[in-house]
This record gives C-alpha cells, structure tokens and sequence, in this order.
C-alpha cells in the first residue's frame, strides 16, 4: 500500500534553496571583485551578507509582496514565484493570505531594508567609516522584522506554523529566519566597536589637548 501523505521534499524546495545559494554565490562574486584583496575580513563578509540580503529582499520578498497587495494573495496567484511562496506557507500559512502583520513588515523590508543595504554596500566599497552607523540602523530593523514576524504567532498559540515537516520547521522556519537574527546581532557588535573605539580615541585627543 503507498503512502499519500506530503512529501518532504519537492521540485520546488530544491529549485527555491538553489536560488538561495545562487544569490550567495552572486554575493561572495561581488565582494571578490569589488573590495581590495587586503579587506579586512569582516569587511569582506559584511560585504557579502549586505548583497545576499538586498538579492533576498528585493527578488523573494519583493515577488512576496506583489503577490500580497492589491487583492492579491500568494494561495491564488500563478507562476513561479507563487508556486515558492505556495511551498513555504506549507510551513507558515499567513504567508499564503497576505496576512497584514506580514505584508506591512515586508513593505518595510522591501522599500526600506533592501535600499539600505545597498547604500551601505556602496560604503564598504568606499571604505566609508560612516557605514557603521547605517550597519546598525539595517541591523536593528531587521531585529525588529524577524520579532514582530513570529512574535505575535507565538503569543496565540502558532494556529499557523507546521512544524512536523523536518524540512519546514529546520530550514524554512528555523534556519531561513535565524540567519536574520544571528549575523544582525554579530553586525551590531562589530559596527559598535567601531564607533565605540574612534569615540574614545577622539576623546582622548581632547583631553591631551586640554592638558
């Protein structure tokens, strides 16, 4: 007797991830090309994550809100991009109705974050200090995103997540969301020793100047 249950992994699963690691591939190609062999390497990996980030934002998740607005939703849209999104609401159903919490957070994501990384892109490649500052603002707002994201889900009870998919609840859910929570975080720290740092230099040659 066969089994009719879903499976764990589809068509498009494997042509979704395969998008993925292209953008990070078109990613780590740019900072090979643009930044100078002697760039410090978390300049390097900054560079990398911002432009992985703006292709995620702009590609995925500006498909996601064409499909969300307008009476548009991911559950009746057609073509490729619809049929991605259609695989991830099998792990998160909100995304599928264009749940309002989440289209205003990737309105925000999409106009707000994406530009914004690739201004700061522009400033690593300009060895521009000012980029630090910038670096925490995108930072905190992707905090922001990711929280108010599962924040409110979790507060009743998840109705919408599935997580007796391995594959839903490690990779989409899990891993695809961590990243935006891990290096965010590793980001904040680094840009704030920076400003940190040139603050307290800076304060120091005013005191040697007073004395």
């Amino acid at each position: 007797m066969t089994s009719n249950g879903p499976e764990i992994f589809t068509a498009t699963s494997a042509y979704s991830l395969a998008g993925v690691a292209a953008m990070a591939f078109v990613a780590t190609t740019g900072a090979k090309i643009l930044l100078p062999k002697n760039a410090r390497w978390q300049d390097s990996f900054t560079f990398i994550w911002l432009a992985f980030d703006a292709l995620i934002h702009l590609s995925f998740e500006g498909s996601f809100l064409y499909l969300s607005t307008f009476g548009r939703t991911v559950n009746s849209s057609v073509g490729p991009f619809a049929e991605m999104w259609k695989e991830y609401t099998r792990a998160d159903a909100r995304w599928g109705v264009s749940d309002p919490t989440v289209v205003s957070l990737e309105i925000l994501t999409v106009l707000g974050a994406a530009p914004m990384c690739c201004y700061i892109i522009r400033q690593i490649v300009k060895d521009d200090p000012a980029r630090h500052y910038w670096i925490i603002v995108l930072s905190t707002a992707e905090l922001y995103g990711g929280w108010m994201t599962f924040c409110p889900e979790w507060l009743t009870g998840s109705p919408s997540l599935d997580t007796s998919n391995p594959l839903y609840l490690w990779v989409y859910l899990f891993f695809m969301n961590i990243i935006w929570v891990v290096i965010p975080v590793w980001l904040m720290w680094d840009s704030y020793g920076h400003i940190a740092g040139s603050l307290r230099r800076a304060q120091m040659v005013m005191k040697t100047k007073k004395n």
